[in-house]
């Protein structure tokens, strides 16, 4: 009989298991709805910023900002990395620091002085393994 008690009781315990996770879900889908309404309700501005960007930089042809000349050699070279704040995008933030990372590896070979300032909550623990 212990062993038919037993049983329910784990029977009881994934059924509670299987509510509380099934209610994390539906709050994790409000979130993001949430966030994806807010993203489509910026983009005109976002939009609109690119656009008067890319007016400005054909505003004056005569005038070439030297931080925006390609090639070169540069001596030394600044990254801002930005970063997500958002959970459940630790993949995301890895790949941008990994990718970050080896291009200051290229630069670097190359003899290059390479700085780098993170943005976003990024853990500073995370970009110094990367490096």
């Amino acid at each position: 009989m212990a062993v038919g008690k037993e049983i329910r009781g784990k029977i009881k315990s994934v059924e509670n298991t299987k509510k509380i996770t099934k209610a994390m879900e539906m709050v994790a889908a409000s979130k993001m709805r949430k966030a994806q309404e807010r993203m489509r309700a910026a983009r005109p501005y976002s939009d609109k910023i690119r656009n008067i960007t890319a007016n400005l930089s054909l505003a004056n042809p005569e005038y070439k900002s030297p931080y925006m000349r390609q090639g070169g050699n540069a001596k030394k070279v600044g990254f801002i990395v930005v970063t997500t704040d958002k959970g459940l995008c630790g993949g995301l933030n890895t790949n941008i620091l990994r990718a970050v990372t080896a291009k200051m590896r290229e630069l670097q070979a190359e003899g290059t002085s390479v700085e780098a300032v993170a943005i976003g909550m990024t853990s500073p623990q995370q970009v110094y393994h990367e490096l």
